[in-house]
C-alpha cells in the first residue's frame, strides 16, 4: 500500500524561523500540520569544523502529491544553505485524521 500521508523532519534556527516556515506551509496548503518541539543541540560537520547548535526542530504533515512543491519552498523559503529535509512514509494511522489531513491539502 503507497503511503498516503509523509512526515517530513527539518530543523531552525529558532522558533521564529520555525513558525514563519511553518505558517507559510500550512497558509499554502503544503502541509496539514507543523509540529515546532522544543529547543535541540545539534552536532554537525560544517565548514571543516564540528559545530554544536541550538536549533528548533519541526515536524511537517503532508502528503505523497506536496512532497515536489515542498522541496521548492524549503529552497525558496527555509533560511539554513542546506536545509535538512526527510521524508518518512507514515504507513498506518487512524483514517479520520489521514481524511482531515488530504482534505486540507486537496
Amino acid at each position: 500500500m503507497k503511503p498516503q500521508l509523509y512526515l517530513v523532519m527539518t530543523t531552525c534556527a529558532d522558533r521564529e524561523q520555525a513558525e514563519r516556515l511553518a505558517r507559510q506551509l500550512v497558509e499554502r496548503r503544503l502541509a496539514a500540520c507543523v509540529s515546532i518541539g522544543a529547543p535541540i543541540v545539534s552536532l554537525f560537520p560544517w565548514e571543516g569544523r564540528v559545530n554544536a547548535e541550538e536549533e528548533t526542530p519541526v515536524t511537517i504533515k503532508t502528503s505523497p502529491g506536496r512532497i515536489d512543491e515542498l522541496k521548492r519552498a524549503f529552497e525558496q523559503d527555509h533560511e539554513y544553505d542546506v536545509p535538512e529535509m526527510l521524508v518518512l512514509p507514515v504507513v498506518d494511522g487512524l483514517k479520520p485524521y489521514f481524511d482531515w489531513a488530504r482534505d486540507w491539502m486537496d
